[in-house]
């Protein structure tokens, strides 16, 4: 009796196995996004960024959303073509691209990972911070990361070297949108400040100059709804593009990539939004938000007008959504 009781036992664990791994087959991500696009497509909440005139003009009413899966697998709806500026995004593969050159204990010795509380720009979350950048996705922290890069390489290679290394990342040639880097070098003084304040406390590694001009290029580069979610699913497949296969961020050092976004990607709501959402996720003002579901896919969204913050709202209230019903909490454990 307790043999034919432990068969059944066996045969009914893998028929629940595999309708487990069936109904994560056939789980219709395209019918999901779609559902969200519809439901905030007319939502007029935030305003874009007017500090910097090329984003004060972008079309408000612009909005696409993008599934990426760690294999390839690629589902869209809405304006997911047109480019818009990377803008803070770029700090979680500039993140990327210094740990693959000095490893994850430098970034931590060197820049930091501690939450703020303080907006993105702040000048007294440096003070806070025992005069210390705090961490790569404020505006200090990533301008103290692009030193790291560019006192590596030098003047001569170090832009060819890092644009090599975004079009890996979105698996094509992205452009700089020069009309909206001449808009921001042309308003950065505040950065310029901070870039010159760091280096007074010894946590610029370049010309602190050279180091704030590269990181407005860096945030100028023109990338679509799709870029970004091939961008970001590059970590939810664990550092390789899931369309070229090429691994461009070390296995291991994907976690503390998505650890530094999930406690500072959205600035001082961050813990709002892990409390609210579970994703590891790094908004721009550009009107981009990626969210990363390790292992399975990753989201982007564009939708220009921003809460107070700097966040998009709609593309907030869109990952929300798609988050919630595709059960993807990273801290379901699902």
């Amino acid at each position: 009796m307790k043999r034919i009781v432990t068969i059944l036992l066996v045969l009914l664990s893998g028929v629940v196995t595999g309708y487990a791994q069936q109904r994560e087959k056939t789980v219709d991500y395209q019918a999901v996004i779609k559902e969200a696009f519809e439901l905030y497509k007319d939502d007029k909440s935030g305003k874009n960024a007017d500090y910097i005139p090329f984003l004060a003009a972008v079309n408000p009413d612009m909005y696409g959303i993008v599934l990426a899966t760690k294999d390839g697998k690629i589902y869209e709806i809405g304006e997911t073509k047109y480019e818009f500026g990377i803008e803070s995004i770029e700090k979680v593969f500039t993140l990327c691209m210094a740990m693959e050159l000095f490893g994850d204990s430098v970034i931590l010795e060197k820049i930091g990972a501690d939450q703020t509380g303080q907006a993105f720009n702040s000048i007294p979350a440096i003070e806070m911070a025992g005069r210390k950048p705090a961490n790569p996705m404020v505006n200090a922290g990533a301008m103290a990361t692009t030193s790291l890069i560019t006192g590596y390489y030098g003047k001569a290679t170090m832009w060819e070297k890092i644009d090599a290394y975004f079009d890996k990342l979105a698996g094509r040639d992205l452009k700089v949108l020069d009309e909206l880097y001449q808009s921001e070098a042309a308003t950065n003084v505040h950065n310029q400040a901070i870039a010159l304040l760091l280096k007074s406390y010894g946590y610029m590694y370049d010309d602190p100059l050279v180091a704030c001009d590269v990181y407005t290029k860096q945030c100028s580069y023109g990338v679509n709804t799709r870029d970004l979610a091939v961008m970001a699913a590059v970590l939810a497949n664990g550092g390789v593009n899931p369309l070229t296969k090429e691994r461009l961020v070390k296995e291991k050092y994907v976690p503390k990539v998505l650890a530094i976004m999930g406690t500072t990607g959205l600035y001082e709501t961050t813990g709002t939004w892990m409390f609210n959402v579970g994703l590891p996720s790094k908004s721009g003002v550009g009107g981009g938000i990626i969210s990363v579901v390790p292992g399975k896919y990753a989201i982007a969204v564009f939708a220009p007008p921003l809460d107070k913050a700097g966040n998009s709202v709609k593309a907030q209230k869109a990952i929300g959504y798609i988050a919630e019903k595709l059960q993807a909490n990273v801290y379901l454990g699902k």
